[in-house]
């Protein structure tokens, strides 16, 4: 009887909760960790040291998450973070909110303090599913050995499926250390969580009779394009029925910016002729955009006069913001290709045609030359060599909205920039992901100062992988956006918005091993871009552009989507 005992001891597989983790990653294919080792994720960490799944250390965690954002939106893939308890875990809030606000797919594993001292203020302990609860799509605490397969199974398919977005998992070092038999997989079980992928056949009718009858129809499309990997189709029909097409600063790259049906980007600093389109259609067809109040300006004046069509996969979107008359819940991607299937006549809109065409070929982008380097100037050169292909990820700021602008975007999945939150020190550590995401891509990292100096210490990630990227910071010594504002609206009170003090960007970046220049004008941005931006080197380049340089046109707050002011004809 004892040895038959024995027997069967031995023939049972026990593994740690660790082991659990690495085994279930691996399982869901993750090739790239970003994570920051302490004490609660010890256990996690010295399994990773045989793994063969890359980790990357940011320097940071918020740097980490950042970058795994980066991950998430040039892959399609979820990001997948670690970090520690208490510090670790706060410091990537600010990173899981920004994923929630732009749907972005991360599944993030935060170590906890022993379960047998959870709620007693043990050292480096935080409450991190009350924290995220408000900013994410769902968070776990793992509770036993045995759940751990299932759990980690359905944080990546809820992060990916419907609205993509951040799922946590709070890991406390016990269970991660613990001992278990290891537990036989079970299938994903949700009832209640089902999100609705195939569209309503009479709501895609009711749409398409909807374009037939327009006078003066548009599209508005957004994100929601690209996450359904959905720019092909969205072409093809925005050709069968000739339909304009506008983004949003997410949707950038789901339509081509040289196609004669694009308008440009809408919103607080679109250009005019996108949001004269918004203003004064009467067929708002909406796919994938949240209606957010960068978009539409005063709810009163936006869209006015227009039957308006919302397509999208979150229903809770639908009527949120903007009253709706035709929903649609359900794939961007697949209610399109039911529009393409219905085949309805094209609408009748020559006038409407006629109309677009002029304010867009008379009120384009403007900026004034000047012997001072322009930051238009800049991305027009960025885009010109690199002939719009490259990836390109920016902070937060002016710089941002000139890349919105200036750089024409031809392709889906080029485009990484933080919307909805709109958070500083976001591209840097994002291109890092961007770049492993896409390793042979021409990434460039467009900066301002401001929020450079957020997270100038990912540069030590950047030259450890000796990633290729980009960094072209337009700097204006100032929090650009900040005193554009205070220029507006606040009789020039220049509080606290102008950077004076520096350090040497150049010198930095040589101190990490990274080549830098100083670009002072438009014939040094011509040869410095020339020698370097085909290198399979990393560099850094500080364009001194005009500080004085405002953002145009602009939608002041509390005016209409038409209501805008320095457009210049």
């Amino acid at each position: 009887m004892e040895a038959a005992l024995k027997e069967t001891k031995a023939n049972t597989s026990e593994v740690t909760g660790a082991d659990l983790l690495i085994s279930a990653l691996e399982k869901e294919n993750v090739e790239v960790i970003f994570g920051y080792p302490g004490g609660a994720v010890l256990p996690i960490y010295d399994k990773l040291y045989d793994s063969k799944i890359l980790h990357v250390l940011p320097r940071h965690e918020q740097g980490g998450i950042h970058a795994a954002e980066g991950y998430a939106r040039i892959s399609g893939k979820p990001g997948v973070v670690i970090a520690t308890s208490g510090p670790g875990a706060t410091n990537i809030i600010t990173g899981i909110a920004d994923a929630m606000m732009d749907s972005l797919p991360l599944v993030v594993f935060t170590g906890q303090v022993a379960t047998g001292v959870i709620g007693t203020d043990a050292f480096q302990e935080a409450d991190i599913l009350g924290i995220t609860t408000p900013i994410t799509k769902y968070n776990y605490q793992i509770r036993d050995i045995k759940d751990i397969p299932r759990i980690i199974k359905e944080a990546f398919y809820i992060a990916t499926s419907g609205r993509p977005g951040p799922v946590v998992i709070d890991f406390p070092k016990d269970l991660a250390a613990g001992v278990s038999a290891e537990p036989v997989e079970e299938e994903i079980y949700l009832p209640g969580y089902q999100p609705t992928t195939e569209p309503n056949f009479l709501q895609v009718r009711k749409l398409s009779e909807a374009v037939s009858r327009a006078k003066r129809p548009v599209i508005l499309a957004g994100a929601g394009i690209l996450h359904a990997k959905a720019s092909s189709v969205l072409k093809e029909f925005a050709e069968q029925q000739n339909l304009h097409v506008v983004h949003t600063l997410l949707g950038l790259g789901g339509f081509p910016a040289n196609h004669e049906l694009f308008l440009g980007m809408a919103g607080m600093h679109g250009c005019y002729a996108a949001n004269m389109a918004l203003y004064n259609c009467d067929l708002l067809i909406n796919i994938g955009a949240r209606f957010d109040d960068r978009l539409t300006g005063n709810l009163k004046h936006f869209a006015p006069k227009a039957t308006v069509a919302h397509i999208d996969i979150d229903p809770a979107e639908i009527g949120k913001n903007v009253p709706t008359q035709i929903p649609v819940v359900g794939d961007a991607g697949e209610a399109l290709r039911q529009l393409l299937r219905v085949g309805a006549s094209p609408p009748q809109q020559e006038e409407w045609k006629e109309t677009l065409a002029a304010w867009k070929k008379d009120f384009p982008y403007h900026y004034e030359n000047s012997e001072v380097l322009k930051p238009q100037k800049v991305m027009e050169l960025l885009y010109e060599k690199t002939a719009g292909e490259a990836i390109v990820v920016t902070d937060v700021g002016q710089h941002q909205m000139w890349a919105a602008q200036y750089y024409q975007l031809q392709q889906a999945d080029r485009w990484v920039t933080s919307g909805g939150l709109g958070t500083m020190g976001f591209g840097l550590p994002a291109s890092i992901g961007a770049q492993l995401a896409d390793p042979t891509a021409c990434v460039v990292a467009v900066l301002g100062d401001g929020g450079f100096q957020m997270s100038t210490q990912e540069l030590a990630v950047i030259a450890e992988f000796k990633l290729p990227i980009k960094i072209a910071i337009l700097n204006n010594k100032a929090l650009g956006m900040v005193r554009q504002w205070q220029e507006i609206f606040y009789k020039e009170r220049y509080s606290h918005s102008k950077n004076p003090v520096q350090p040497s960007f150049v010198k930095l970046a040589e101190a990490y091993g990274i080549r830098g220049f100083e670009i002072n004008s438009e014939a040094e941005a011509h040869l410095v871009l020339n020698e370097v931006l085909h290198d399979k080197e990393p560099v850094l380049l500080d364009f001194r552009v005009d500080g004085a340089e405002n953002v145009y046109p602009m939608i002041a707050p509390g005016k209409g989507i038409h209501e805008m002011v320095g457009v210049k004809k």
